[in-house]
């Protein structure tokens, strides 16, 4: 599972890094942006249950991977789905969370962005 995750966030990065104009579009926050809005785009043209899953499944790992990169943490298998454990023990559903955003989008409540950048406080607990 992890080299299928990783490759899904190399295909991520190899397909949508041209197309954003970042420099260095990659594991980090500003990438995850434009994920974000691509995402958002995309589900406004009603996908199907399957397109959403494979939306989900691809995006949740590179959100993961973004997360790892930023905040550490390693991949971990729990009770039947792939999580973020980091070295506190808590741990973080990437896959979850862009599963809710491509359902719910950003009116939601459900950005991936802001799933990124609550890592730290909750590592502070």
């Amino acid at each position: 599972m992890l080299t299928r995750i990783r490759a899904n966030t190399d295909l991520v990065i190899a397909q949508l890094g041209p197309q954003s104009g970042i420099p260095g579009f990659g594991r980090n926050r500003e990438s995850l942006a434009f994920v974000e809005q691509f995402i958002e785009r995309t589900r406004s043209c009603g996908l199907g249950s399957v397109a959403r899953e494979n939306m989900a499944a691809v995006f949740g790992c590179f959100l993961g991977e973004c997360v790892i990169a930023a905040y550490g943490g390693e991949w971990e298998e729990y009770e039947g789905t792939w999580c973020v454990r980091f070295a506190n023990g808590t741990m973080a559903f990437p896959f979850a969370k862009v599963c809710k955003l491509v359902e719910n989008g950003l009116e939601g409540g459900d950005s991936i962005v802001s799933f990124y950048r609550v890592v730290p406080f909750i590592l502070t607990r």
